[in-house]
């Protein structure tokens, strides 16, 4: 071996014109285009971090109403003869048979009152609540295809019944990126540890890069610690962990270069990366304990209380899409008991998050959405006996929405006589998605992704917006 095939010579650092030019021409071409197209190509977010972030803010499609949203989900099937939609018939049929229809009519326990300006009905489970319903448009001829709660929770939170897709909040920060780099983008808030119907498929990415999925929190615990577990590491100092991040990084480069693309590593290290951020910037923001006595008295000290104060304090420091989880509406027996015990949970909280919002300026540009993933039947549940419920039922349910560009005041579509299926005006699943979209300035046909020689998109192959609830 020769010693001297090893040792740098003058002429291995010294280059041609031609050479340099060939090099790095398309380097200057490309800060050439960057100039052309202006400054908002690259934020200065992008730039303190020195690269362009995929999380950056990216302006919408067209003007938008809202630029935040928060999904506040009742997972279970609330009953919508018993919260948004009166139905005077059922209790002129109450316990007669239904034409069409299993078992007999079962009227509501609960009286509606009407409230606001607007003069709509809302039930009496409802009585804070229905005190914004000026601010609300309230859907109801919402229907979906399966009354399963796996499948339809799947079905509203991502579109689709079967193939595993994008959550609604992975497909509004992919098309907006957002406004606090250090923290993530989507949060989900679990009242526990437990997974809801569906698991994380509610909040995954699926196809679309693993730095645009949700990031999901248990709440029920009580400090922020437990709360955003192993977020700080008690062995190695910050500077540490920031070398390591780097090196994992510059692995999962050569991994794709070499071999490919893994989404599912794609997502665990951008996880690491986020909980990197998060450990100063979400410590402060899940922190509820740092806001005025008054205003946690506001929200309440209960666990559903707490959850809405931090949905809050994330809209508030930047993060794009907030979904608060607020089950527990299955009610196959006992709903004159039990639906107005969980009302009563979730009224004083979210009547307090909208006075919060409009207090602090936020309710114009936040888009709040409440609803659940199907209906219940008009007729007594085949299990009630004494006790009686309501069974699942996807032919008819309520969502209103609130805020961000919503034409507040107003009822948009009806069931039929006892509200058993929609009749007016339908809203399917995917008419909502639509109509989220563009309230935040896409036009749902536009916002896709190719993946697997096919462009998909939060809508599927169907939706269509409805106009008549936008301001």
């Amino acid at each position: 071996m020769n010693i001297n095939e090893h040792i740098a010579r003058p002429e291995d650092f010294a280059i041609t014109r031609r050479q340099f030019l060939d090099r790095f021409g398309m380097g200057f071409g490309a800060l050439s285009l960057a100039s052309l197209m202006g400054p908002g190509l690259i934020t200065n977010s992008a730039l303190a971090e020195g690269s362009i972030s995929p999380l950056a803010p990216k302006p919408p499609q067209f003007p938008a109403k809202a630029k935040r949203v928060i999904h506040i989900f009742a997972q279970g099937a609330p009953s919508q003869v018993d919260t948004w939609d009166p139905k005077p018939a059922l209790t002129q049929y109450d316990g007669q048979a239904l034409p069409g229809m299993n078992g007999v009519a079962m009227a509501s326990p609960f009286k509606f009152n009407k409230m606001g300006n607007s003069g709509i009905e809302v039930s009496e489970v409802f009585s804070k609540i229905g005190q914004h319903v000026d601010e609300m448009s309230i859907i109801r001829s919402m229907w979906t295809d399966i009354p399963a709660h796996e499948v339809a929770t799947v079905m509203m939170n991502t579109g689709s019944l079967r193939l595993a897709k994008p959550s609604m909040g992975s497909w509004v920060v992919y098309g907006l990126g957002t406004e606090n780099q250090n923290m993530p983008g989507f949060v989900s808030l679990r009242p526990g540890t437990g997974l809801p119907s569906g698991g994380t498929q509610n909040w995954q990415s699926a196809f679309l890069p693993g730095v645009y999925q949700g990031t999901s929190i248990n709440t029920q615990a009580d400090s922020v610690e437990d709360m955003i577990q192993n977020i700080k590491n008690p062995y190695i100092s910050v500077k540490e962990q920031r070398r390591q991040l780097d090196l994992i990084q510059q692995l999962n480069e050569l991994h794709s270069q070499n071999l490919q693309k893994d989404a599912q590593l794609e997502a665990r290290i951008e996880a690491f990366e986020i909980a990197f951020k998060m450990q100063s910037a979400a410590t402060d923001a899940f922190d509820y304990h740092k806001e005025p006595a008054e205003m946690r008295q506001l929200y309440g000290d209960t666990q559903q209380g707490r959850q809405m104060l931090i949905a809050r304090r994330l809209l508030e420091r930047g993060v794009r899409f907030v979904q608060v989880w607020a089950g527990g509406w299955d009610h196959h027996n006992d709903l004159q008991k039990r639906l107005a015990e969980r009302a009563a949970e979730i009224d004083g909280p979210v009547a307090a998050f909208m006075t919060d919002l409009k207090q602090r300026g936020m309710l114009d540009d936040t888009l709040v959405i409440w609803g659940g993933e199907f209906g219940r039947t008009v007729t007594k549940d085949r299990n009630g006996n004494e006790s009686p419920g309501r069974d699942h039922n996807s032919k008819g349910f309520s969502v209103w929405l609130a805020g961000g560009g919503v034409k507040g005041g107003t009822v948009y579509g009806s069931t039929d006589e006892f509200g058993a299926r929609a009749v007016e005006n339908k809203v399917h699943v995917h008419d909502l998605h639509a109509t989220v979209l563009q309230l935040l300035g896409f036009d749902h046909t536009k916002l896709t992704y190719r993946y697997n020689g096919r462009d998909f998109r939060l809508t599927d192959v169907a939706g269509n917006v409805v106009k008549p609830v936008i301001a």
